[in-house]
């Protein structure tokens, strides 16, 4: 049973992790840190969390906790992954791993050089639905993928996290938040690598100084185009369609983890084939894998090398937006000093 120190417990926290860990089956929360010792100690009592820290560092260093999950704002997680990095322990980070992909580099050197384990929380690469699109992509269900299209919206209006509206904590607005989830989705499903990507979107009213909506194509090595639109303003949606010479395979709430997913396979205008999945296990699903690749049963199937690669197109698609052109996408190296 491995034993799990939540670094930052917030909204994320309530309602995906904890679930998630009620339902996994070898691991634990014993630890949890938060600024506000107060609301710390209340999340403690609710969830029967016998450590309460008010810092990573500190969390970290306690002899109970096996293993560290970072959930703190994208600005914190450089430091707080060394932090626990620093104290011998194996560290799960939220998406997006840093503010930049030579802070994802710092963390894997940092993670090598102490000999412990990183991994990302890329959680939907745990889900049913995306394991199925993966496999039958790969099967020939499409034939060679042309298209490609990955959305992701949430009205986020109100929203408790404020401080995704200040790219100085969040490095970007819904590109950062949740377009990282869809690019990595593709990239997983694909198996394949964006070469190019270009950007566009920009700011409202309620954004501050991050982007409230935009839309991203990526090319891939393999010659699939792909399209992934996000938005903080938008109507609920996930959905996920890959467009081949021989069928598509779409689903319309591909990406969510509440309600049941149906993926459909067309071709020449006709529905052939659909399955029904369920995706209420993925939170579960991410953190029994940590655990068991902790203990050396299995291999982690989002390490910290995912995260960085996600990073390094999440920073292209940046520049694109900024400069209004089509950015490369720097090849990548699994070696951080390469």
């Amino acid at each position: 049973m491995i034993r799990f120190g939540i670094a930052g417990f917030g909204l994320h926290a309530v309602r995906r992790l904890m679930p998630g860990f009620a339902l996994a089956r070898n691991c634990k929360v014993v630890a949890l840190s938060r600024r506000d010792s107060g609301k710390g100690r209340e999340a403690a009592a609710q969830y029967g969390i016998p450590h309460v820290f008010g810092s990573t560092a500190e969390l970290s260093r306690c002899p109970d906790v096996d293993a560290v999950l970072v959930t703190t704002p994208n600005v914190c997680h450089l430091q707080d992954v060394s932090d626990a990095v620093a104290a011998g322990k194996p560290v799960l980070c939220e998406k997006p791993m840093g503010m930049d992909a030579d802070e994802c580099r710092r963390m894997i050197e940092g993670a090598r050089k102490a000999g412990v384990l990183l991994g990302v929380a890329q959680c939907f690469r745990f889900e049913e639905s995306t394991a199925r699109f993966r496999e039958r992509v790969a099967a020939g269900d499409v034939g060679r993928p042309i298209f490609a299209r990955a959305e992701f919206s949430y009205p986020g209006s109100g929203h408790a996290r404020t401080w995704l509206y200040n790219r100085s904590i969040a490095g970007g607005g819904p590109i950062a938040d949740v377009g990282v989830h869809c690019i990595d989705a593709l990239r997983y499903i694909l198996q394949d690598e964006p070469r190019r990507v270009t950007a566009a979107g920009g700011p409202d009213e309620q954004s501050g100084d991050v982007e409230a909506a935009a839309i991203l194509t990526l090319e891939f090595r393999r010659g699939t185009l792909a399209t992934v639109l996000v938005s903080v303003r938008a109507h609920y949606r996930t959905p996920l369609e890959i467009v081949g010479d021989a069928g598509a395979l779409r689903a319309d709430e591909a990406l969510n983890v509440e309600r049941p997913v149906k993926l459909e396979l067309w071709r020449n205008g006709q529905r052939v084939a659909e399955e029904t999945v369920s995706n209420l296990l993925t939170y579960a699903k991410q953190v029994d894998s940590f655990a068991a690749a902790i203990e050396g049963r299995e291999a982690f199937p989002a390490p910290g090398q995912e995260g960085w690669r996600n990073q390094i197109i999440l920073d292209a698609a940046y520049r694109s937006l900024s400069s209004g052109k089509s950015e490369e996408v720097p090849t990548f190296s699994d070696d951080p000093g390469g």
